[in-house]
């Protein structure tokens, strides 16, 4: 870890401005992965072919995205998909540029058309399992660098292979979790899987991060087999992968 990384006070500035957002994934990338390189981004040429093809411009935020950490898989495709810039596409109501989906496809992430033209957008998604008439877009976050934030902690949370760990919650664990772990400030979301919900929740404790899917999961990952042993004895239960 980099020195005087603080995940609190780094996340709460990522939350103000697109500048702040791009800080914290450098900084969180560096002192959580790998620090990004040149090479982690998408070039000039693939952004200009992939807006030529769209017949519009990519959102400064959008592009600015690819362009700092697009190919970097670890933080954008562990679990779910950035769409690389070839990818790019509009949704079959014609009103949204999607920019992420689900890895089985049953969500998508995107900006509305009517957004498309400011430089860090709202963002919104659907939840493409439900029958057609419950297929709606909803509101996502406010900003598209606010939800590359989530994707880039979200999609470290799954690369990981050790010292990573998951459980399903009770009310009795959630209130411990409440009461023995840092809330940390990510605005409230929606869980895609479960809209209409509570809002999905960071925590942070042991030198381990945690998510929290809305009273239902809790996922791990933690610096060192002492931290997510020390998670685990913090919020005692059955915990799938103990052994591991």
């Amino acid at each position: 870890m980099i020195p005087a990384f603080n995940l609190d006070q780094e996340l709460e500035a990522a939350t103000r401005d697109a500048v702040g957002a791009w800080q914290f994934i450098g900084r969180f990338a560096e002192a959580y992965a790998t620090a990004l390189v040149a090479a982690d981004g998408c070039d000039d040429v693939e952004l200009q072919a992939a807006e030529a093809r769209l017949g519009f411009s990519m959102p400064a935020s959008l592009r600015e995205a690819h362009a700092l950490f697009g190919k970097r898989n670890d933080l954008t495709r562990s679990q779910d998909v950035l769409l690389s810039p070839d990818q790019l596409c509009i949704d079959d109501t014609g009103q949204v540029l999607v920019f992420r989906v689900e890895n089985q496809h049953v969500a998508q992430w995107g900006i509305p058309l009517s957004a498309v033209t400011e430089p860090d957008p709202p963002v919104v998604f659907r939840l493409d399992s439900v029958g057609q008439a419950q297929r709606a877009w909803q509101p996502f976050l406010d900003r598209v660098s606010l939800a590359c934030v989530e994707m880039v902690l979200s999609e470290w949370m799954f690369s990981g292979e050790m010292f990573v760990d998951n459980r399903e919650l009770d009310d009795e664990t959630i209130a411990l979790l409440e009461k023995r772990f840092r809330r940390l400030p990510m605005p409230d979301y929606p869980f895609w899987a479960g809209p209409g919900g509570g809002p999905m929740r960071w925590f942070e404790g042991f030198g381990a991060l945690l998510r929290e899917d809305p009273g239902t999961w809790l996922w791990v990952r933690a610096a060192s087999a002492e931290g997510i042993a020390a998670v685990r004895r913090a919020l005692p239960g059955e915990w799938l992968m103990e052994d591991g």
